[in-house]
């Protein structure tokens, strides 16, 4: 006797059956939230320091590495990386996933002033600036002209299309790739 016998045999249990699965899937319906693109806050903050005629060395040693101290006790770092070359220090704090972004750049910038003191006085002061993890894209458009040049073209973006493109809700930012500036 095979599975599905029993159904056939009896059509009322087939018919309940049904009905319970129908039933658990509108109470599935009404009350299971479902989110296809969950909200996710990825943020990476840059605190940048500038040394006029420092090596990397003393960069390193000097500005990259107290500051590294202080940030790294921050709350919501989740690591860190750095670069020291010559004339400048760039530290990336990566945050935890959906952190509070400006609860981690409150510490931080609060980690930051706490060392500026130790820091040489003839550097620069850091510049803490929040981004996303990520920088991604979402639209390339293109110009083409049969009656202007590449550098009214680029005049044209410049003035009049990037900063209608950078007002509307949402746009971090409208870069001008491969522009022709006049000489």
């Amino acid at each position: 006797m095979k599975f599905t016998d029993h159904f056939i045999e009896r059509p009322v249990l087939a018919t309940v059956i049904s009905l319970l699965i129908f039933i658990f899937g509108l109470r599935a319906i009404t009350s299971l939230q479902v989110r296809q693109f969950p909200n996710l806050e990825n943020t990476v903050i840059t605190i940048s320091t500038a040394y006029p005629g420092a090596s990397a060395d003393v960069i390193q040693g000097f500005i990259t590495g107290p500051i590294e101290k202080a940030i790294a006790s921050a709350e919501g770092v989740d690591y860190l990386t750095s670069t020291s070359s010559d004339s400048v220090s760039t530290i990336k704090a990566h945050i935890r996933l959906n952190f509070p972004p400006n609860k981690a750049l409150t510490e931080i910038m609060g980690k930051v002033a706490a060392v500026r003191n130790s820091l040489p006085r003839e550097s620069n002061q850091p510049v803490i600036q929040k981004g996303s993890g990520r920088g991604t894209s979402l639209m390339y458009i293109g110009f083409n002209s049969d009656t202007m040049s590449a550098e009214q073209i680029t005049d044209y973006i410049s003035r009049i299309v990037q900063p209608k493109l950078e007002t509307i809700k949402g746009v971090g930012e409208a870069q001008i790739l491969g522009k022709q500036t006049f000489s």
